[in-house]
């Protein structure tokens, strides 16, 4: 049998029948499947959401990732050419400066300025009937200078804060494969988690999706703690490895932040030798990335990080994982990998596709321990 080049962005691809994508989400946030690896045994079971207080212990530790997506889409026009402009924020570099990244027709330049539409004139320009559009108050973003990423830096007419301003005139931003550019109300509902709480996201940590307070309560009442962290999901999160070899990928930072109250519950999990279960991979790379940089036991952090977990990475504080189904050829799928091992990854997902589950954000959860 030959070994696969795990280095190589090949030995990451599988075959995803568009069907399995959810562009909806269930019914109900707790009505997902659950597929459940034992590392232990090289195992895996077919279960659901509901069951996964079933599936932990006493004493062990579910973190959270408690980010809130911003309304960081924007909508509307070149104020010259009147040519449809879509924008997603990405942050604040300085005061009234913002990093955007821009979609358009034609060459943006330097100087040239962009109107953007309120909240409740984004239809129209969504739909591209925008002729006659012409809002009462506006947001004029003038073009600073081009970035690498290929988005613009630009300064912007409202002097509030960037929150205030996406809250008038943002939408909520969905993953390009939900195949819709306007959230709608069910979106505007269960595409934030029960406990975000700190703005600053452009993507749900989409592993918390699947929670409800009886499902946390049932937890708690099995003495399964909870606590919360930190990390803004940024733009990188859509984006695909994109060389041949996974070493030469350029992670994309993202900012996160471990808490001093979430460190004391993880000392107390520890003594009662309790598992640290992350709530999506988010929550590992904050984890991960903390205890690297102050090493064990864990004490307050915050920062930037570039961490890529990929075959080979020892973890130094997380011991279990619950996640979604995640892209063919991503960093993503890569990083659970590192923590459940290849072999049974693949298998896990070659099962997921053949028993039908939904993958990615509004789809169905992986549970490995």
């Amino acid at each position: 049998m030959t070994v696969p080049d795990l280095d190589h962005l090949d030995a990451w691809q599988f075959t995803l029948p568009t069907e399995l994508i959810a562009s909806r989400p269930a019914a109900a946030r707790d009505d997902s499947r659950l597929l459940v690896i034992d590392r232990q045994n090289d195992s895996i079971t077919h279960s659901q959401i509901r069951d996964l207080p079933n599936w932990l212990r006493a004493n062990d530790l579910l973190i959270f990732n408690n980010t809130k997506v911003l309304p960081a889409r924007l909508f509307g026009f070149r104020t010259s050419t009147r040519g449809r402009w879509e924008g997603l924020y990405v942050e604040e570099v300085s005061p009234g400066v913002w990093h955007l990244l821009c979609e358009t027709r034609g060459r943006l330049m330097p100087g040239e300025t962009i109107t953007v539409v309120p909240a409740y004139e984004q239809h129209r320009v969504a739909d591209g009937h925008f002729s006659d559009t012409n809002p009462q108050k506006s947001l004029i973003l003038t073009l600073l200078k081009k970035q690498n990423d290929g988005g613009w830096l630009v300064s912007t007419s409202d002097l509030r804060s960037p929150l205030e301003a996406l809250e008038e005139f943002g939408s909520l931003p969905l993953p390009p494969y939900m195949g819709r550019k306007l959230a709608d109300a069910d979106d505007q509902d269960r595409y934030q988690t029960q406990f975000a709480s700190e703005p600053g996201a452009v993507a749900a940590p989409t592993a918390g999706l699947h929670f409800t307070e009886s499902l946390l309560a049932e937890c708690r009442n099995r003495q399964v703690g909870s606590a919360e962290l930190t990390l803004h999901v940024g733009i990188g999160t859509f984006r695909p490895i994109n060389t041949d070899r996974l070493s030469e990928h350029d992670m994309h930072e993202e900012w996160c932040r471990l808490p001093q109250t979430t460190c004391a519950r993880i000392a107390e999990a520890k003594a009662e030798r309790g598992r640290l279960v992350a709530v999506g991979t988010t929550s590992v790379r904050t984890l991960e990335s903390a205890a690297l940089a102050n090493g064990l036991p864990l004490v307050p952090w915050e920062g930037r990080t570039r961490l890529f977990i990929r075959p080979g990475y020892k973890f130094q504080s997380v011991d279990s994982l619950l996640t979604n189904f995640h892209l063919p050829g991503s960093t993503l799928l890569v990083l659970v990998a590192a923590l459940a091992g290849y072999d049974l990854i693949m298998e896990a997902y070659r099962q997921a596709v053949a028993e039908r589950y939904r993958f990615y954000s509004y789809g169905d959860a992986m549970l490995i321990l």
